[in-house]
């Protein structure tokens, strides 16, 4: 050997080429310091209930892992998605780190992020993770599926899962990923100057992009289509806290362009923060939202509130508000498209707000802008800021077949000129409250208005188009909510479009991709219109009277692919089976209420529910077939109205044999008996930490007559009591 010390040199620089480019099997436990290649497969790997204990460990610098298009796969022995635990992928502690190529599924969260530098993930597939088990029906919301985001600090977000969770990630790149079947797609906390695209964030139960205390951001080209829950087309439209974006807690200066996120609960949903809410300072300030589609919102298309934002040529058709903006100031809402909304720009308390060349067709009220006589006394806010509703400028906007243009109230010194109105039934609605209304057009305000508001955008190769192939989804009547969130449109579904009719005939609507389908079986139902025919289509049935409904139709279906609303795949031609249930349980309920003063007398703290040697009287009672209750502002009796109150139901029912999951909803604090034995005991309003009304869902074995007792208490703010029966589903 002539040159012993060249040939060493190549041995070094041989290694990590080798160790690179060799293949690695995933394990559970694995720890990666350094770039590897997964081995393309299916991964069957749990995780732990601990989410410092992932399937995989990512810690160093520099390090890419490519898994090749190959899959993770967890909470194996769990069949509903609101069972799914632990974490598949974290990286925490870490710098330049690259993950592509990867679909991980039936983790509660697919990737955690914490304290990494330049965090970039792509063409990843992180659908069908955990969400919750909802709760509300077509006919009725069930107030336990409402979700509280307002608080983070102790990252109190992952109680609800996530695709994605990043915390303190500064600078991530997040491009070309897809999440879908899930509630939660990309939460961000403490991330800042991170460049979101081209990504598909949609059908998810929650929310499509959270941030928190996360600023300077640029979130672009994104699909985040149908993040909803809470609506049920012309009964009930409450969004229950979904968003396509969700905007919290001093996030300031992002830009949001050209994403589509329409049919999602609030389109844009931006809250200051408690921070603001305590001292009157910061908010979630100077962000530009432009260019995007908020439509069909249940909600909101667009939330700002208590801060100072930019809103510009965005597109907001058929919301229940096109923008709420209340409390908003130096807001600045130009050259948006509003359309067919209740009320297209709805302002409470607002200041210096702008709101100029829109283009206003066919809303109920264009604008809308009021002050209340008094705020909340328990507001620091309010304490410490102006809030007052003056000085808006409305100009140069074009007002078409709007019933009223502008309803105005306790609000001072607005200065509006050249605007263009045509069609309408009403253009002003106002009293005396309304003072110094100015229709001069000043030199200073015109050039203002006339400044090009200049959007620094970055440049980005190969971009997605967000708003493609999207015009079958248009109107809110197409937000279908399931058990599991919304519908996908990927599988067929029997829905029922005439939910609360009482006549006993049932119209449903067969949607989904193109097939056949045919009658399996049917009970509780007669004389269907049809027993075989086309999807989409429509059929007709009759429900078998009796007090008792107990409705099941299974229908098999044959013809394009499907993918199930768990997200595994059925090939084209082979059968499939999709159901209605409709199960209906009556209970004769006699609700006795009682007035409740827990300073005199706690019944959370004592042993008996009265005081001893008190003989309490109720103060209203009622009966009835069902046991549902939401009380948002006290009991309200012959007797006045009670903040604090007690309620006791007592019922009885005879049940055909079988097993049925009973589900009880309550706030603040419920015990129920069946038979006399106690069954569900939430005594306790302390265990419950979040403002939320909490749910339990038990399964009983029942055969004939049963009773049952339901002890609740309301200690103040919103009241809830609820209590379901429906078969349990068989394993």
């Amino acid at each position: 050997m002539k040159n012993p010390g060249l040939f060493t040199i190549i041995i070094v620089f041989l290694i990590p080429v080798l160790s690179f480019s060799q293949e690695k099997t995933p394990v559970k436990g694995m720890k990666i310091a350094r770039s590897v290649v997964i081995k393309k497969g299916i991964y069957k790997l749990d995780a732990t209930e601990n989410s410092e204990q992932p399937v995989i460990l990512i810690e160093g610098e520099n390090i890419t892992v490519d898994f090749k298009n190959g899959m993770l796969k967890g909470s194996n022995k769990k069949k509903n998605a609101d069972e799914f635990f632990g974490v598949a992928i974290l990286i925490q502690n870490s710098k330049n780190v690259t993950i592509k190529n990867i679909t991980a599924k039936g983790y509660k969260v697919a990737v955690l992020g914490r304290n990494t530098e330049n965090l970039v993930l792509e063409n990843c597939d992180f659908s069908y993770n955990y969400r919750q088990h909802l709760n509300s029906t077509q006919q009725k919301e069930d107030i336990s599926d409402w979700m509280s985001y307002h608080h983070n600090e102790k990252d109190e977000w992952l109680r609800y899962g996530a695709a994605m969770y990043l915390r303190n990630c500064n600078k991530a790149v997040i491009k070309n990923c897809k999440v879908t079947g899930g509630q939660n797609a990309l939460m961000m906390m403490e991330c800042n100057d991170a460049m979101i695209y081209n990504n598909d964030f949609s059908f998810n139960s929650g929310i499509g992009i959270g941030l928190y205390k996360s600023s300077g951001n640029k979130i672009m080209y994104n699909r985040i289509i149908f993040n909803v829950r809470g609506y049920s087309d012309g009964i009930y439209n409450r969004g229950q806290d979904s968003a396509g974006i969700l905007v919290y807690e001093q996030s300031n200066r992002n830009l949001f362009y050209k994403n589509n996120v329409t049919h999602s609960g609030d389109g844009f949903f931006l809250w200051a923060g408690q921070t603001t809410m305590d001292s009157g300072e910061g908010g979630c300030n100077d962000n530009i939202i432009a260019g995007n589609d908020f439509s069909y919102a249940p909600t909101n298309g667009v939330e700002v509130t208590f801060s100072r934002n930019t809103i510009m040529d965005n597109r907001i058709f058929e919301c229940d508000n096109g923008i709420w903006g209340g409390y908003s100031y130096q807001t600045k809402i130009s050259n948006n498209k509003f359309r067919n909304n209740r009320r297209a720009v709805a302002i409470e308390h607002g200041q210096y707000d702008t709101i100029a060349y829109n283009i206003f067709y066919g809303d109920k009220t264009a604008i809308h802008l009021w002050g209340r006589a008094e705020q909340p006394s328990d507001w620091g806010y309010a304490k410490y800021r102006d809030t007052k509703s003056h000085s808006y400028v409305i100009a140069s906007n074009n007002f078409n077949s709007n019933e009223t243009v502008m309803i105005l109230n306790r609000t001072d010194s607005l200065n509006i000129f050249s605007n263009i109105f045509s069609g309408y039934d009403s253009l002003y609605k106002m009293d005396s409250t309304v003072t110094n209304i100015d229709t001069v057009q000043y030199d200073e305000t015109t050039v203002e208005l006339s400044k090009d508001n200049d959007i620094a955008v970055p440049a980005i190769d190969k971009l997605a188009n967000p708003f493609k192939n999207v015009a079958g989804f248009a109107g809110k009547k197409n937000i279908l909510i399931t058990e599991w969130g919304p519908y996908d449109f990927r599988s067929p579904i029997i829905w029922n479009t005439n939910a609360v009719d009482t006549s006993g005939v049932l119209k449903f609507d067969l949607l989904g991709p193109k097939g056949k389908w045919k009658v399996k079986k049917m009970k509780g139902v007669k004389n269907l219109s049809m027993t075989n025919g086309d999807v989409p289509g429509s059929v007709l049935a009759e429900a078998e009277k009796g007090e008792r409904m107990d409705i099941s139709i299974d229908l098999e279906y044959a013809g394009e692919a499907v993918v199930t609303a768990s997200g595994d795949k059925i090939s084209k031609g082979k059968p499939y089976t999709f159901s209605y249930r409709k199960f209906f349980q009556p209970v004769r309920w006699m609700v006795l209420s009682y007035a409740l003063d827990t300073a005199v007398f706690n019944p959370i703290k004592s042993d008996g529910l009265f005081a001893p040697g008190v003989r309490a009287q109720p103060v209203k009672s009622e009966a009835d077939s069902v046991l549902d209750f939401v009380w948002w502002n006290g009991l309200k009796t012959n007797q006045g109205n009670f903040t604090q109150f007690m309620t006791i139901a007592e019922g009885s029912a005879n049940f055909l044999k079988g097993d049925y999951e009973m589900s009880t909803t309550w706030d603040d604090a419920v015990r129920v008996y069946v038979d006399h034995k106690l069954v569900i005991d939430e005594w306790n309003p302390a265990v419950h930490q979040f403002d939320e009304s909490p749910n339990k869902r038990i399964v009983l074995h029942l055969d004939g007559n049963h009773r049952f007792r339901v002890e609740h208490l309301n200690l103040g703010g919103l009241g809830v009591l609820s209590l379901k029966f429906k078969p349990a589903q068989t394993k």
